[in-house]
């Protein structure tokens, strides 16, 4: 492990930024490094600090030793919330700088990065440090029984919580993690992930000079199956919080439960998107492309399984054909650009693999399908939005998560056949249903399997709102109003009021209380 006092995550090296991880109060680098690729030209826009085991450790040790300090821990909420709403703010100032590192490490369209990597990060830390200012640290709480007592509930931090981020919401998922942990009280060690380091890097320094203490926030590098498993197993954590695929969670619960660790999972989705009889088309058809496209389709709550009536399923896909005809495929840097690349090399191999096993199973490929060709497209990693209709629930493209644009269109005869066939999945992150008629679409929605559940609408995740899964598609619940309690303890205190021997319980046990 090499620490270096350079201000500053990143240093160059022959005219390419070098990013470091903080460990410590430190800008740490190692002697291998990543590769941060544009996932639409495959040009290198950075270099990365390859962290390992060693690196793990010793931001372990960081935390621990920051946290039993109390540096932070004691640090008055409200003044926690201060130092939240400064890297807000700070955030904001940086929009463009963020929004141009969101499509280039990332591969957003401009628009979705300057709204992901910047507004949506800035408004879900606003809700943060809010709900820290206003939560119930510490409460009345009533006690039964026959002894003369009170009570007292208070909400005290974990210790040592890590954050496992994905590579396709590197920001904000990194933030969602981090932030309610700090405000919480606790110390915090974030493994981004190799493929999309920038921007998890660089909110060190942001809640560094915001007034962070040294070794209460920490970033590393590393492999999930090196480095991410070695911190969800680690004696000295107290709190898991991981973002990625349903597979990887059975892992970190797995690698978690020897040492009984707190788990919040957020994991895959097949999300059903359910467009009843009564729908405004106009609405559902642009609803379904944004459903299904946002990212690329790289989206967890993503819907990707359109679930059509049979007397409006030929005139829907003839829209939503008609639709995804009109939209740009191109550089993320133009802010004309509606979708941009998928991913790196892995990905698009599976995603076209899927296309592939579609085709194979019987289903009808009826749009895209296909890498894009001409210029611009000669480098990079591009899929066209893709529709298969004829897809039975049983196929593996209706089943298995394939995080890229690609949309199955099942078709249904009644609505409870559509509910069927929307709960008929291990996942249960999103649904969406499209009516005119609100009380039956509520109707419908109390009866799908699903964290969330949108009408007329998808991807639209508020901050004062909980966000998780059912079934495999997680754990716990990450925003809303009960945000804290994900990252807090809760220890009950008794007080006797009595102030008498012969008043309390001891009789039980003591028998006749002494005199003297």
């Amino acid at each position: 492990m090499v620490a270096t006092e350079t201000e500053g995550p990143a240093t160059d090296r022959d005219g390419i930024p070098h990013y470091r991880m903080f460990i410590g109060g430190e800008w740490v680098d190692s002697d291998a490094h990543y590769d941060v690729i544009d996932p639409a030209t495959e040009e290198l826009v950075a270099t990365a600090a390859k962290g390992g085991i060693s690196h793990a450790d010793a931001a372990v040790a960081a935390a621990k030793q920051s946290f039993e300090s109390g540096a932070w821990r004691d640090t008055p909420p409200l003044e926690r919330a201060a130092v939240i709403d400064r890297v807000a703010a700070e955030l904001t100032l940086r929009t463009d700088e963020f929004t141009e590192i969101g499509s280039r490490e990332c591969g957003f369209p401009k628009r979705l990065s300057q709204a992901i990597c910047v507004g949506f990060a800035a408004l879900h830390m606003q809700h943060y440090a809010d709900l820290t200012r206003r939560y119930a640290w510490e409460q009345p709480g009533p006690v039964t029984g026959q002894v003369l007592s009170a009570g007292l509930v208070r909400r005290e931090p974990l210790g040592v919580c890590v954050g496992i981020v994905p590579w396709n919401f590197p920001l904000l998922l990194a933030m969602w993690k981090a932030i309610p942990a700090l405000a919480a009280g606790n110390s915090v060690v974030i493994k981004v992930d190799e493929k999309t380091p920038i921007l998890g890097i660089t909110l060190a320094q942001m809640l560094r000079d915001a007034g962070v203490p040294d070794g209460v926030f920490n970033v590393v590098t590393g492999g999930g199956e090196t480095v991410g498993a070695h911190l969800v197993a680690h004696p000295d954590v107290r709190k898991v919080s991981f973002t990625g695929s349903t597979a990887v969670g059975r892992e970190v619960m797995r690698n978690a439960a020897d040492t009984v660790k707190h788990v919040t999972l957020e994991l895959g989705g097949k999300g059903p998107n359910i467009v009843l009889d009564d729908a405004d088309l106009d609405v559902a058809v642009d609803g379904t492309a944004y459903a299904f496209l946002l990212h690329a389709g790289q989206a967890c709550e993503s819907g990707t399984r359109l679930l059509l009536p049979s007397s409006l399923h030929d005139e829907f896909v003839r829209r939503l054909i008609a639709r995804l005809k009109t939209l740009k495929l191109g550089n993320p840097l133009d802010p004309a650009t509606d979708i941009g690349p998928v991913m790196g090399p892995a990905q698009h191999r599976r995603i076209l693999g899927y296309i592939e096993r579609g085709q194979k199973e019987g289903a009808t490929l009826v749009h895209g399908g296909t890498v894009p060709s001409g210029p611009g497209f000669d480098k990079g990693y591009w899929v066209e939005p893709t529709v298969f209709t004829d897809v039975r629930n049983d196929m593996c493209i209706a089943r298995e998560e394939i995080f890229g644009p690609v949309l199955s269109v099942l078709r249904y005869d009644s609505v409870d056949e559509a509910v069927k066939i929307a709960n008929d999945t291990e996942y249960g992150l999103s649904a969406g249903v499209w009516s005119q008629d609100v009380p039956r679409a509520l109707e419908v929605a109390k009866q799908l399997q699903a964290g969330s559940v949108w009408i007329n609408d998808w991807h639209n995740i508020s901050a004062n709102l909980p966000f998780g899964g059912f079934k495999q598609s997680g754990v716990g619940r990450e925003l809303g109003p009960d945000a804290l309690d994900e990252f807090t303890e809760q220890k009950a205190v008794t007080v006797d009021l009595s102030g008498r021997v012969d008043r309390r319980a001891y009789g039980l046990v003591l028998g006749t209380p002494l005199t003297t």
